[in-house]
């Protein structure tokens, strides 16, 4: 990646770090699940409303790290409209791309500004978190630790 291209997502990231989109209590949720990692202090509750396989909407609160935070922030960007089993395969795409650092633009979009993660083994949990809290919602678990591998 060009130095460019990673200043720019460095300035996405913290774009939604400082105004995460999506940063509320979603009173009309039908799914909720709460994603921790204890190692960072990261903790999030993710809130989505289901319409048969469509998420209608998603949105998050607590708090974290910038990354986890501006993840959370473009997940809930992405995720809203689409269907569960599109959720699914974002989240594979995704968790390829933080831990291998191999990016498809065409596909994953602005959340490729998150394939720099994978140098940071320590930050792939805080980039990955919500997407984990996400995958729990959608399967009715409802919390979803990261210390476990």
């Amino acid at each position: 990646m060009n130095d460019e291209l990673s200043e720019l997502y460095q300035q996405v990231i913290l774009d939604h770090s400082r105004k995460p989109r999506h940063f509320h209590v979603l009173p009309e949720a039908n799914r909720t699940a709460e994603g921790n990692n204890p190692l960072c202090g990261d903790r999030y509750t993710v809130y989505l409303k289901l319409d048969g396989d469509v998420i209608k909407d998603i949105s998050f609160q607590g708090s974290g790290c910038a990354i986890s935070k501006a993840s959370a922030s473009m997940m809930a960007d992405e995720l809203k409209g689409k269907t569960i089993a599109a959720a699914r395969q974002y989240f594979s795409q995704y968790q390829n791309m933080v831990t291998t650092g191999k990016m498809d633009e065409e596909t994953m979009g602005k959340l490729c500004a998150f394939a720099g993660v994978s140098h940071f083994p320590a930050r792939v949990k805080c980039a990955i978190l919500p997407w984990h809290a996400v995958l729990a919602g959608l399967d009715g678990q409802g919390t979803v630790s990261t210390d476990v591998p």
